[in-house]
């Protein structure tokens, strides 16, 4: 069994947090379930996994997204660790567009994020080794692949360590700005 909630104020991000079963040996518990996800109005199914390692705490990876036509959307789950996990949406015309949210997802707590199309994504690591799992809907397309800045004042997000440890390409990221060609409906 799971739970599968939403977020307080993006609505279409979901947390899935598994229930465990637990005997003298530790515990089982189910991380994903097809007919659960389409009562939660996820119909698509994974078809790509990736991971991330971060040697350092303070690591930001983000904020990621793919442009249209990609129909892209992950679950985020930390294996070992712990991460400070963002979204925020990036669907003009939706009543939350650039607003975010933000959750702390360790190896612990088990807790997953499912981030719908649409949505920007990006993490910062809270630990020294801290690894993520991605479950994807849609194959990564290279060309398709986009970013905003981690720290665009068009979000305002509060990162818990404000000096990060950044790539060049997201460190490079240009400032916010409604563009078609990121369009996505709302």
């Amino acid at each position: 069994m799971m739970k599968i909630r939403e977020f307080a104020i993006l609505r279409d991000v979901l947390l899935v947090e598994p229930e465990p079963i637990t005997d003298e040996r530790g515990f089982f518990s189910r991380t994903y379930c097809r007919d659960e996800f389409i009562v939660h109005g996820i119909r698509d199914p994974f078809i790509q996994c990736s991971i991330s390692f971060s040697i350092c705490r303070g690591t930001l990876r983000g904020m990621h997204f793919q442009r249209a036509p990609s129909r892209e959307a992950k679950l985020v789950r930390c294996t070992q660790g712990a991460a400070f996990d963002v979204v925020v949406d990036l669907r003009p015309g939706s009543p939350t567009y650039c607003r975010w949210e933000s959750v702390e997802i360790t190896a612990q707590n088990r807790l997953a994020v499912y981030v719908p199309p649409g949505f920007a994504h990006g993490l910062q690591t809270l630990v020294d080794g801290s690894e993520m799992l991605y479950q994807m809907t849609d194959m990564h397309a290279p060309m398709l692949a986009d970013g905003v800045r981690w720290n665009d004042p068009a979000f305002g997000i509060v990162w818990p360590i404000a000096t990060p440890i950044l790539s060049q390409q997201d460190a490079a990221y240009a400032d916010f700005r409604h563009d078609p060609e990121r369009a996505w409906p709302a």
